[in-house]
């Protein structure tokens, strides 16, 4: 029998058999943290959410047109920056106002006009909880996001914070929820000086409140987690029947560059198409395998081994994939069994489901 060691220190024993003494090591930063060996079967022992994910990530900050910048770090969220005639909007905040500052700092190497907007493309902590960190005269999202922190902020902060403990270091620097300072519905046009910026939900997908920030005539786009690009979408909190169509509609834009929700930068149109096109194909195989398990009346943990089991070979490497397969499964079944909209993440909802279907 062997004994490892899960990050928490929680001790996890081994008791099969198979392929002598084989095992993979403990990498910091794995998503899967030890495996034993018993006869020819290896069981593995997933860490929860993102607790094996401990690595610091390289961060990149680079400038995509005189306007526009992304903030990227090897599949963390990226953050977007757009610098006008006279101020500074930044698309997605970080996780704390800790973290925030690396941005600040390196908005400062290249500005020093005041970041004067933040815009939340949607509502989950690990996205907007840095907002303090700014002190921009507004924030602004949706009215559907500004309905999302109402109904959920609490929940979603405290289950953020234990899914995701390297990306919420210094969680005590953050003050409270982040709430916006102006909302609107559909569209809003914001000027930054001479620079014309377009705020639009164009369908619901990632969750009820997407906003996308267009460049119209740099035609630049600011996703958000609507599309990622080497990253496993996590569709916990999505309408995943509409998302595809969301896709549609980005797509009809014919965006130049985009700064996906997760990844790196798009600079080219054939590069941007093939994280649309990647992102939809990652739902269509979600839905399909799932749809697949419905209909042959299987239980829930069955769907979800089929289902990760058909997408692994293909999207297994994108960054997150262990970490959102157990959350996207468990919403793409409530959705085709009646649950239109997600229902409630809580930080105990997140431990039972993964310790029904993950371990």
């Amino acid at each position: 029998m062997f004994m490892f060691y899960l990050p928490d220190g929680i001790p996890l024993e081994a008791n099969g058999l198979r392929r002598e003494s084989q095992f993979l090591d403990a990498r910091p930063g794995a998503d899967i943290i030890a495996a034993h060996v018993i006869g020819e079967d290896v069981e593995m022992a997933r860490a929860f959410a993102s607790r094996g994910d401990l690595v610091e990530k390289k961060v990149t900050f680079e400038r995509l047109t005189d306007e526009a910048y992304a903030y990227s770090a090897e599949g963390d969220p990226t953050s977007g920056v757009i610098i006008g005639d006279d101020a500074v909007m930044v698309i997605d905040t970080r996780s704390t106002p800790v973290a925030a500052q690396d941005l600040i700092d390196r908005v400062r190497k290249v500005t020093t006009k005041p970041i004067k907007y933040v815009v939340l493309t949607h509502y989950h902590a690990v996205r907007v909880l840095g907002a303090a960190a700014y002190k921009a005269e507004h924030i602004i999202a949706s009215e559907d996001t500004y309905d999302l922190i109402k109904e959920r902020g609490a929940q979603d902060f405290k289950s953020e914070t234990e899914r995701f403990p390297r990306l919420f270091q210094a969680v005590e620097s953050i003050p409270g929820l982040t709430w916006p300072t102006l909302t609107f519905r559909g569209f809003m046009r914001i000027w930054l000086g001479k620079l014309e910026v377009q705020l639009m939900q164009v369908g619901r997908g990632h969750t009820k409140g997407d906003t996308i920030v267009w460049l119209p005539k740099q035609k630049v786009l600011f996703s958000g987690d609507l599309v990622e690009r080497g990253a496993a979408p996590y569709t916990g909190d999505a309408y995943l029947r509409e998302w595809p169509k969301t896709l549609d509609n980005l797509r009809a834009l014919k965006p130049r560059m985009l700064i996906p929700g997760r990844g790196d930068a798009c600079k080219t149109p054939r590069e941007t198409e093939a994280a649309i096109a990647g992102t939809q194909d990652f739902l269509r195989v979600l839905v399909q395998g799932v749809q697949s398990g419905v209909k042959r009346k299987q239980a829930l943990k069955q769907i979800f081994s089929s289902t990760r089991g058909k997408m692994l070979p293909k999207f297994g490497q994108w960054a997150i994939f262990e970490h959102c397969m157990p959350f996207d499964v468990s919403r793409c079944y409530d959705e085709l069994t009646g649950h239109d909209d997600p229902r409630i993440w809580t930080a105990k909802r997140d431990r039972e489901m993964w310790n029904a279907l993950a371990d």
